[in-house]
């Protein structure tokens, strides 16, 4: 009899805790929380309880929810500046050790080149410097915009606000921007990828494809350059599929000098190699060259000429002048030595006789086609005719 009575109050129990639980849902909602429970056991009050929700546990959350969302907005904004300093800190590090060779280097250089040198340095570590902090400002914002998108979600779900339609809204509207705006979002990732890798910057001569020039400003979405004959060109970044840079770091000038058949070549490679170590020795202030030029010898045997090559390592953005240098006082360094730079010569034969009896008499006689005479000698056509 006992145990049944035990059973029996058991069972009563277990009843008056589920209906307990029933009404404690439907005062504070099928999850409830805390601080409604508390308030019901405590008071009783099923309007209390239900007021609790709106004026202690709905305030709450809103201010937890925030304090995260500023918590981990300045997280992530002091990392982004730590890794922004550490880029630049880098970057500065190795052009203060570029410098300092520079200056070892450049003792016995000119004082303005020298310090052209290392106004240039600066402008390449300030450069540096204002692409990490571009960057840096880009990452931020779009973590900061992120950050905020799912706080407003997370409040808007506590609000009892349904996010699916807004999520539905939201994926279509984004897919019908995304297909009239793909060229844009196109352009800004392959911009930011652009700075990120330092593929180029203002001041550089660079090669992207259609159009060639000096970089005058670099965009998120179109890189403006200006070419050497002055037109101003805008280059949508997602419409560039390939960048030559021409002013990093060194350039090379391969320059290739034709002499005639008859030179003498081992005289030829010799002024050759003279005129270069000059120029490599006087390290004029456009036409630096780095390191000793390198006489690579005969390249080819042309129709008219042999070909000789040599290779000089001169600094960025140099190599154009130093190549028109190099062109004139070879030419300067050949005539005094009598080396002739040849033109495309011919040999054409020439027939005379009556073409349809089959004994008449014919003579040939060669001839060589030269360039024709300047203007006011009154050479006359029939002059250049050079019998062999």
């Amino acid at each position: 009899m006992t145990g049944l009575l035990a059973q029996a109050e058991s069972a009563t129990d277990a009843v008056n805790a589920l209906l307990e639980v029933s009404r404690v849902n439907e005062v504070c909602g099928p999850e409830p929380s805390w601080v409604c429970e508390r308030i019901y056991d405590w008071t009783g009050s099923e309007g209390f309880a239900s007021a609790s929700v709106w004026i202690v546990d709905k305030p709450l959350t809103v201010l937890i929810i925030l304090l995260l969302a500023i918590i981990a907005r300045r997280v992530v904004r002091r990392a982004i500046d730590h890794m922004v300093e550490r880029i630049a800190s880098d970057k500065k590090h190795a052009e203060e050790d570029e410098a300092a060779r520079t200056a070892e280097e450049g003792r016995t250089w000119d004082p303005e080149r020298l310090a052209d040198k290392m106004k240039q340095l600066r402008e390449r570590t300030e450069r540096a410097s204002q692409r990490a902090t571009t960057l840096g400002t880009l990452f931020k914002s779009i973590a900061t915009t992120i950050i905020w998108a799912v706080a407003l979600m997370m409040l808007l779900g506590e609000f009892d606000v349904n996010l699916g339609p807004l999520i539905a809204g939201a994926g279509i509207i984004g897919v019908a921007v995304g297909f009239g705006a793909q060229s844009i979002v196109r352009d800004l990732l392959t911009g930011v990828f652009m700075l990120i890798e330092d593929q180029y910057g203002v001041g550089d001569v660079v090669d992207l494809g259609d159009a060639v020039g000096t970089v005058e400003s670099v965009g998120l979405r179109t890189t403006r350059l200006r070419d050497i004959a002055g037109t101003v060109w805008h280059v949508p970044n997602g419409a560039i599929a390939r960048v030559g840079n021409m002013s990093q770091l060194w350039a090379r000038v391969p320059l290739d000098l034709d002499v005639a058949y008859d030179t003498d070549l081992d005289e030829a490679m010799a002024i050759i190699k003279r005129v270069a170590d000059e120029v490599w020795q006087e390290q004029g202030e456009s036409t630096t060259v780095l390191e000793e030029p390198t006489l690579s010898g005969v390249q080819a045997f042309g129709a008219d000429a042999v070909t000789i090559r040599i290779m000089l390592k001169t600094e960025p953005s140099e190599q154009w002048a130093t190549a028109r240098l190099m062109r004139k006082r070879i030419k300067d360094a050949f005539d005094e030595a009598g080396i002739e730079i040849p033109f495309p010569q011919r040999t054409v034969w020439v027939r005379s006789g009556e073409p349809d009896g089959e004994n008449s008499e014919r003579s040939v006689r060669p001839f060589e086609l030269m360039p024709p005479p300047l203007e006011g000698e009154g050479a006359d056509a029939d002059s250049a005719d050079v019998d062999h």
